[in-house]
């Protein structure tokens, strides 16, 4: 997203604990805007930490069903069950983004878009799955809303980038202020 905004930047891995960071926020019965925003931040404090004149910007996503939280599907049949227990039901997204430089966090955004997956076949679902292969693992949802993931759904409620991972509008705007991106 941010490249095809024209936006130039460099991707290094933060290497947090995610895992613990939401067990002890699932442990504290914390909800789940508050754990995004802190993997968020968390992630953006790391990598800051490397690069401290660097603007850093930091994003997770959680999805929510219910009172369940899911991750990223470890596999395929992993990816297909999780499809099929959202199947016909609404889920938010939480999507949470900060921008740290140095130690100061400079901006931060959450965003939860609501989305109504449709009630499909297990037919549909296995050609989804053989269609999109491993590419369903690198999403919170197990779908893209870019490719064929959009086939799932029957109602989408709230800003598309925040979908996607990012919300973009907010943090081009936010770019814009520092000089980054100009006017």
């Amino acid at each position: 997203m941010l490249r095809a905004a024209g936006v130039e930047f460099a991707v290094e891995p933060s290497a947090i604990d995610e895992a613990a960071i939401k067990r002890e926020y699932r442990a504290a019965e914390g909800d789940a805007a508050a754990c995004a925003a802190a993997l968020a931040e968390a992630k953006a404090r790391a990598v800051a930490a490397r690069h401290p004149s660097a603007l850093v910007i930091g994003a997770d996503q959680i999805l929510v069903a219910g009172d369940e939280w899911f991750d990223k599907p470890g596999g395929l049949a992993e990816a297909a069950e999780q499809l099929w227990r959202l199947r016909g039901r609404d889920h938010i997204l939480v999507t949470a983004s900060c921008v740290i430089c140095g130690n100061t966090r400079l901006w931060r955004a959450l965003a939860t878009p609501k989305l109504t997956m449709r009630r499909f076949g297990e037919g549909f679902l296995a050609g989804y799955i053989a269609a999109e292969g491993d590419a369903v693992l690198s999403s919170v949802g197990a779908y893209r809303l870019e490719g064929r993931g959009v086939q799932l759904f029957a109602r989408i409620e709230g800003d598309h980038f925040a979908v996607l991972g990012l919300p973009l509008l907010e943090l081009l705007e936010f770019l814009r202020g520092p000089g980054v991106l100009g006017e």
